[in-house]
């Protein structure tokens, strides 16, 4: 039975083709409107320069021009979600209200929130899948629970995958587009009235400017297996702000990836960056059957682990925030990620575990920081990185790896490339010294500008014996692991 009238609540799925709720909406409505809410439970924490909202602004208007190329257009509110989503249910009489599901604990406690509302007023929220591929329980081992290691929750992903290809089929938009029905002209709300600052974007915003890097990059992904690992070289896609607020679509990849995998066009790199959208997959299914994981170990015998606490502690984790550890592809990927809000994959992983195995303090300081800076920031796969690194999560590297900093920054930053790039301080050093500083003589050093502790830091560690006691700290785990682990 068609529905008369509906609402689409645009969240993290900012673009107007394969979008599952549109598509279910426009396809049952005679009238559908659209909908964005700068949710005050979501920015009240953030701070007014904070770049996610610039990207998202821009997003929007994009939005918004396409919305009306269709014959709709976007209606924008700011305030809390759970009371404004009902209201313009309310407001524009709509029937239902369609959204793409999130599974976050605060957004899904959120979700209820508003079903709750709507079904009190005779109105109804639907609710589809659209961020992952497969999601909750779609995919699971045979005795039906969920995965809790990668290799074979990916192997399984790949087998459904290829006995139900329309998981990835699309779900169009513009042949429906009669359904749209035109909101009255409004202006969207400048970031100045939403109290944030402008200014430059952090990456091409909107369906825009993930169509043009994804085209960037499909000639590159043949040579992505290897790329990837080197922070000076553009290996990578630069997709992961445009996945995490949905200005592309996870199926219109991965269906592109199958297509150059079948004509041979994708080399060895393609099954590799398949790779890297499974996890994502992975990493929300696990969220969504573990939300502890946001706050505590996915291994609870890991929360037994006693982190650095106290003043000292605080003076290690400020150095590291800022880089200035002394150690320079943890410092320059540090000050990457505070200028760009945008941090390399392989630098992620040598700047956490450098944070928990070499300074000793707890991942999740780390992983709230990198909250408040990525502009690609997911919970889901921000918090599974995090206890990948700190030996604490599902599948996770083992406790006793741990990451050299200088041996990992020699391997993948060579000739210092990345380095020179940001601590141009270390410029003149030549690509054997300047991954270690500190083991040059001074009166080289000079020769080359730098004096330690005027032009860059000492190390804040040893690393070997930082190495020492993190083998100590996670001793208490050892013992309590039962005979035969």
């Amino acid at each position: 039975m068609p529905i008369n009238k509906s609402l689409v609540w645009f969240r993290r799925d900012l673009r107007v083709f394969d979008h599952a709720a549109l598509h279910h909406a426009l396809r049952a409505s005679k009238a559908v409107y659209c909908a964005f809410v700068f949710d005050t439970a979501i920015l009240a924490d953030l701070p007014r320069d904070d770049r996610r909202l610039r990207f998202i602004h821009a997003s929007l208007l994009e939005l918004d021009i396409e919305l009306r190329r269709l014959g709709g257009g976007l209606i924008v509110r700011h305030g809390a979600a759970r009371e404004l989503v009902p209201a313009l249910a309310a407001e524009l009489e709509v029937d239902a209200v369609y959204v793409n599901r999130d599974y976050e604990p605060d957004a899904i406690a959120r979700d209820a929130a508003v079903a709750e509302a709507l079904a009190a007023a005779g109105r109804t929220l639907l609710s589809y899948k659209d961020q992952v591929v497969f999601e909750k329980s779609e995919v699971l081992t045979l005795a039906g629970q969920p995965y809790g290691v990668f290799t074979p929750y990916k192997n399984a992903w790949l087998k459904r995958l290829a006995a139900q290809p329309e998981a990835v089929a699309p779900w169009p938009v513009e042949p429906y587009a009669a359904a749209f029905a035109a909101p009255a002209a409004e202006a969207m709300p400048t970031l100045a009235e939403l109290g944030f600052d402008d200014g430059p974007l952090p990456a091409p915003a909107g369906m825009s400017g993930a169509g043009d890097l994804f085209e960037a990059f499909l000639p590159r992904l043949a040579e992505y297996g290897t790329a990837r690992d080197f922070p000076a070289q553009t290996g990578t896609s630069q997709l992961s702000v445009h996945l995490r607020f949905g200005t592309t679509s996870v199926r219109h990849l991965v269906r592109t990836l199958q297509q150059a995998m079948a004509s041979g066009l994708g080399g060895s790199g393609a099954p590799v960056w398949l790779s890297e959208l499974v996890w994502r997959d992975f990493y929300a299914m696990i969220l969504f059957h573990h939300p502890h994981v946001a706050e505590r170990s996915f291994k609870p015998v890991f929360d037994a682990v006693d982190w650095e606490a106290g003043p000292e502690a605080d003076e290690l984790f400020a150095a590291w925030c800022e880089g200035r550890t002394g150690y320079p592809l943890v410092d320059a990927a540090m000050l990457q990620l505070n200028r760009t809000g945008f941090m390399h994959n392989r630098l992620r992983m040598v700047t956490a575990s450098f944070l928990v195995k070499d300074l000793g303090i707890d991942w999740r300081r780390g992983e709230r920081y990198f909250a408040r800076q990525l502009i690609d920031y997911d919970l889901a796969s921000n918090v599974g990185g995090w206890q990948w690194a700190a030996s604490t999560g599902c599948d996770a590297q083992p406790w006793f790896r741990i990451f050299n900093p200088v041996t990992q920054s020699q391997k993948f930053d060579a000739k210092g490339t990345f380095i020179r790039q940001y601590l141009p301080q270390l410029g003149k050093l030549d690509a054997r010294d300047i991954h270690a500083p500190w083991t040059v003589p001074a009166e080289e050093l000079a020769e080359c500008g730098v004096i330690l502790g005027r032009d860059y830091p000492e190390p804040v560690v040893k690393h070997e014996e930082a190495r020492q006691k993190t083998l100590a700290r996670f001793a208490v785990v050892k013992a309590s692991a039962p005979p035969g682990d």
